[in-house]
Parts: structure tokens; sequence; C-alpha cells
């Protein structure tokens, strides 16, 4: 009696990650200190955004450049926010093409140049110059860092790294905060402190690890498979079945994109069915991001309305808040792979909406009535509402964000977020104050009506991404078909690694009549993905073949 056919064991990512605390494992823990490099990023925004705020506080800045206001100021508030708008539609092109360091490297070199001409700078338009410089810079450095930091992770590592990007930038805020303070201080020093997060970056750089995912776009796939056996996989060797899983579903994936487009631009964000599910729902998300602008940009007028002139009161409150802001969203962070991505979405926003509700009401009634305990009712309202808000969209914003899309549009998707989020920015600083000032407190119920139409919107669209890879992930809004694909391809990669380490060896001629291979109808695709990455990484060796797409 014949024994009965072999079934070949279904495969996943979990059956290879490491098992114990990670700083115990050398390579993730060299990993996770590198990774620390493109979160100065988020410091730095956080710090500079804050930081001329924090100057025209000092009575030594104020008059050395003659008091400005009107437009003058405006220019100089508004002139970093420039520099990031220029740069940003070309920032997708050098990550792509030259590589993520690359872009992080020039990107610091730009701030650097920018933040000397601004402590050296002697008049208002060279001020403006130099503004402008630091954003220009800091644009680059925005699309590289997060592409690292998603694209090196570690697998069950990767939600909370990137989600801590986004949250970093309110310890940059609070630093800033805290060195514009006092007027003992030559307005020069807190200036310089700027260049404290570039120079790291410009030293360090070059000692982390390129995403494997852009080399095996450029065929360097000894490079990468180098890469994750070091950092993934403790050094051991190309065989480790975590390694091989990674790479094969990196080639499978990238494969598949190029023969939906040849070349990409910014039109293949929007020429493919998936790809428009994927803007629709970045770009909400990125415009939901910003629904918070009524407190996060006019608190002054805000905590007036309820009848909070005093200036100390107002500092020590905004002081708390961004701490406050600082701690639940780093929580959050460590979230996201616990709680999953839409259950947090649906509660930031619903809890946003009670809140702010509740905000609208206490507004109302200290605006209509004079209603005192209602005015300090709204500060702890004011709290609670960014405890919601951090849960979800101080983390999630760029984290959902680059996991949604598919490597070869994913600079350039994450650059389009970047420019709506702009956006956004603009028309909360151009028709809040105006409306405020205009209907009051009645505009708030505008903001209530928004955030209805927000909870609508995640609850209809937003897809959970929990305990997938990076590949699985991206493909998950291009049917169900491409993440079987690239689990069954991983998966038939780790096995053939396993077996080899084993000592058994596969024959060629078993290689190409894998069942599992061909069942899944994919043998023309396993040939010809064979024979290209063969050719085209001339740095591989011919004893390379347990480290290529199986």
């Amino acid at each position: 009696m014949a024994p009965p056919p072999t079934i070949e064991p279904h495969w996943s990512v979990v059956d290879f990650i490491h098992k114990g605390p990670w700083w115990k494992n050398r390579g993730l823990f060299a990993l996770n200190i590198c990774l620390m490099i493109p979160l100065l990023t988020s410091v730095a925004n956080g710090l500079d955004s804050s930081l001329v705020n924090g100057l025209q506080l000092l009575p030594d800045w104020q008059n050395y450049f003659g008091k400005p206001e009107g437009k003058r100021l405006g220019l100089i508030n508004s002139a970093q926010f420039l520099g990031n708008l220029t740069g940003l539609p070309f920032t997708p092109f050098v990550s792509d093409i030259l590589g993520r360091r690359t872009a992080l490297f020039l990107g610091s070199i730009i701030m650097c140049v920018g933040i000397a001409l601004q402590a050296a700078s002697r008049n208002v338009p060279m001020f403006i110059g130099a503004r402008y410089c630091i954003g220009l810079g800091l644009s680059f450095c925005q699309n590289a860092s997060p592409l690292l930091l998603i694209e090196l992770s570690y697998p069950t590592q990767r939600g909370r790294i990137t989600s801590m990007f986004n949250s970093c930038w309110y310890f940059g805020s609070v630093v800033s905060a805290w060195h514009a303070d006092g007027s003992q201080w030559s307005w020069r020093v807190p200036t310089l402190v700027q260049a404290l997060c570039p120079v790291v970056q410009i030293i360090t750089v070059w000692f982390m690890p390129e995403s494997p995912r852009w080399l095996v776009s450029k065929g360097m796939e000894s490079r990468a498979a180098a890469v994750l056996v070091k950092y993934h996989a403790r050094g051991s060797d190309e065989r480790d079945p975590l390694v091989t899983f990674e790479m094969a579903q990196i080639r499978h994936a990238i494969r598949l994109e190029e023969e939906i487009n040849a070349s990409t631009s910014y039109w293949s964000l929007f020429s493919t069915p998936g790809n428009r599910k994927r803007m629709r729902i970045i770009m909400a998300i990125a415009v939901f991001s910003h629904g918070n602008g009524l407190v996060s940009y006019y608190i002054n007028i805000v905590l007036k309305g309820v009848g909070i002139t005093d200036t100390e009161t107002k500092t020590v409150i905004n002081g708390c808040l961004q701490i406050f802001n600082f701690v639940i969203a780093i929580v959050a962070a460590m979230l996201v792979d616990v709680a999953g991505r839409r259950p947090l979405f649906i509660a930031s926003t619903t809890g946003m909406l009670a809140t702010f509700s509740a905000w609208t009401i206490t507004t109302a009634l200290y605006n209509t009535m004079h209603n005192v305990p209602a005015a300090k009712a709204t500060i702890p309202l004011i709290f609670l509402f960014f405890f919601f808000y951090d849960l979800a969209y101080t983390p999630m914003i760029v984290a959902y964000t680059l996991e949604i899309l598919p490597f070869r549009v994913r600079a350039k998707g994450f650059a389009v977020m970047n420019l709506t989020l702009m956006a956004t920015i603009a028309f909360n600083q151009f028709v809040n104050p105006w409306a405020l000032e205009a209907i009051s407190w009645w505009y708030y119920l505008v903001y209530c009506g928004w955030l209805v139409f927000e909870l609508s919107f995640i609850f209809v669209f937003i897809v959970e991404t929990k305990g997938r890879t990076l590949e699985e992930t991206a493909a998950l809004f291009d049917g169900e078909e491409q993440p079987m694909d690239l689990i069954a391809m991983g998966g038939v990669a780790a096995d053939m690694s396993m077996r080899l380490s084993r000592g058994i060896i596969v024959s060629q001629h078993d290689n190409n009549l894998d069942p599992h291979i061909k069942s899944q109808e994919k043998s023309d695709e396993y040939y010809e993905m064979r024979r290209r990455y063969r050719e085209s990484d001339v740095t591989a060796s011919s004893s390379d073949f347990h480290a290529r797409a199986l």
C-alpha cells in the first residue's frame, strides 16, 4: 500500500521570528540602535517647528531684528513651511534612485547649512532664507527616514517602531520650549541646538544598513540578504529560514509591482483600483490628522474664549499639554500591534467626537451664560481630546500610510500624504482664526459635524493590517490572491532552506517539479524570477542559490 502523499507545511513569518527579549538578540539590538538615527528627524522637526515661536518670546531676538510684525513676521513663520513644500515633490525621486540613506544624508547637510545661516543671521531677509533652507533639507529627511524605519525593522517590531516616528515630534517640541525659555540666553544658542540632530545623522547614517527592499529593487540581492542575515538572523547564515522567507516575499512583491507598472510616477498612485483605494484612505487620514488644528494652532484663542487670559497660566497649560501628548503618543505606539490599527482608529475618533461635543457645550455655556464652572471643565476636556487624538492619529498617520503602500510607489505616496497634510495646515491657519472671530463658539459645531464624517469614513474604509509582513500588508488592496501568493512564496523558500540546512539536498529537477509551486500555477513565474535575479545580481556567487526566489 502506497504511503499517503506528503502535505507541504504552511509556514508564516511567525514560525521563524526571535522568541526571546529583543535586547538579547545581538543583531536585533544593533538594528534598533541604528533605527534611532532616522527617528532623530522627527525630533528635529518638532524642535524646529516650535523654535520660532519660542524665539519670538525673547527680548534679545525681538530687539536684534527690529521687532518684526505684519508681513515680515508672516514670512518668518512660513519660510520653513515654504521650503518644505518646495522640496517635497522631488524627495521621492532621490529616495528611490539614490537610496534612503543618501536622501537622509543630503537632507541633513542642507539642514545644517540652513541652521548655520540662521545662527549667523544679521537681518530679517537672511533669517528668512535660512528658515527656507532648513525646510528644504527637512523635506528630504522626512521622506527618507520613515522609509528606512519601515523597510529595515524586524517584522514583529515594524508597527511599533514606525509609529514612534511621528510621536517623537512632541519630544523635540518640549526640548525646544525648554531651550527657548529665559531671556538671559542669547537667541543664537537655542538656534544652534537645532544642529544636534542633523549633525548626528550626517556622522552616523553610513554606519546603518540600507533598506533591503531598495537593494533588491536595484538588483543587489547579496547585499540585501547580508543585511537581513546580520540584523534579523543574528548573523548566522543566508540559509536562515527567516531570511529566505523575507527575501522571497520581497522579490515576489517587487516582481508583481513591476508587472503592473514598468515605470512609476505620481500618476501611478491613481492608475490602478488598488492604488486608488490606498490613496483614498491615505489622503483622508492626512486631513483627519489635522482636525485638531483648532486647538494645536490657536490654543491661545481657545483659552481666551473660556476666560483664561493670564499669560503664565496659558504657558503652563500649553507646556503640560506637549509633555502629555508625548507620553500618550509613545504608549499608543506600543499598542498598535496589540490592539490593532482599526480598533485604535475607531476608538480614537469616537473619543474625539464625544470629547469635542462636551467641549462645545462647556464653551457655549460660558459664552452665553458666563458659567464659570463650565469654563474650568474645558481644561480637562482639552487634555482628554488630545488623549484620544494621540491614540491613533499621532502614531499611525505615518506608519499606516507607509505599510499599505507597495514598494515602488511608497516614497511617492508618502510625499502626497505630506502634501495633503500641508494643504490641511494651510487651511487651518487661514480659515480657523477668521471663523472663530466671526462666529465664535458656533464654529465648534462645524468641527463636531466633521468628526461625525471622520468616524463614518474610518468605520467603512480602514482595513486591519496587524500580524502581516510588510509585503503582505501592501498587497491587501490588490485582491485576496496576492497576499496568499506572498505567504506561499515565503513558506516554500523557508521550507527549502530548512531542508538544505538539515542536509536534505533537493535536486534541480525536483525544484522544477515542486508540487506546491505547481499547484499554485506559479511555475513560469518561478523560472523567470530565478533567471532574472541570477543575471541581475552581479555581486552574487554561484553558491547563492538558496538565497534566491525559491
